[in-house]
């Protein structure tokens, strides 16, 4: 049979979630290592990467699923919800790809003031202190921290910044692209009718 025929379309789907799975795995594993080797000790860094891994896991199984058993009602849900992903991550792609020097500075400040829990790892991994200034009477992890002789975190972080975004946004950018591929082949497959069906059935 062709590419584009049933069975094609079944496997290409099948092969798509099963990456998805592979992907939401490593999520998930990364953040255990993470956790287990020391390198992170804040319980929400670890949770919402274990949250994000989880829910690409299940929208994977739904669309393995679904594309194993050939299940209309699976197929549609599964479509929409990764077509809602597709518009979030493709949107968070540009952004990140889009941002300016000052804009990027604004958000790194903002995101340092809300995640008093994972200053410490920061702190520690870096060698540094503070943001964009220290308070000698504050507690620090850094090693640098016992000669009073520390730089800035925000100084180390904004060298670094702009590379991540741009490896971020490229890569969200590219799995955008697979999502809205898984998109089209849902609809491609739902709208198939399986050759080993009664020909006298509805899709």
């Amino acid at each position: 049979m062709v590419c584009g025929g049933f069975t094609c379309s079944k496997n290409s789907l099948c092969v798509l979630n099963l990456l998805y799975i592979m992907v939401s795995l490593l999520l998930i594993g990364v953040a255990a290592w993470g956790i287990g080797f020391g390198l992170i000790s804040s319980l929400r860094v670890v949770g919402v990467a274990v949250a994000v891994g989880i829910l690409l896991f299940l929208i994977a199984l739904v669309g393995l699923i679904g594309a194993i058993k050939h299940h209309q009602v699976l197929l549609f849900f599964y479509m929409i919800i990764l077509f809602l992903v597709f518009v979030v991550q493709f949107s968070v792609s540009c952004a990140s790809l889009a941002i300016n020097q000052d804009q990027q500075r604004e958000l790194l400040e903002m995101g340092w003031n809300h995640t008093e829990n994972a200053r410490p790892d920061i702190e520690k991994h870096l060698n540094c202190c503070g943001f964009h200034s220290f308070n000698q009477n504050e507690s620090c992890e850094a090693t640098c921290f016992a000669s009073h002789n520390c730089v800035t975190c925000g100084s180390i972080i904004e060298q670094h910044a702009q590379e991540v975004l741009r490896i971020v946004g490229g890569i969200g950018f590219f799995f955008s692209f697979t999502e809205i591929l898984g998109v089209w082949l849902t609809y491609r497959y739902r709208n198939q009718k399986d050759p080993r069906a009664n020909p006298s059935a509805f899709l």
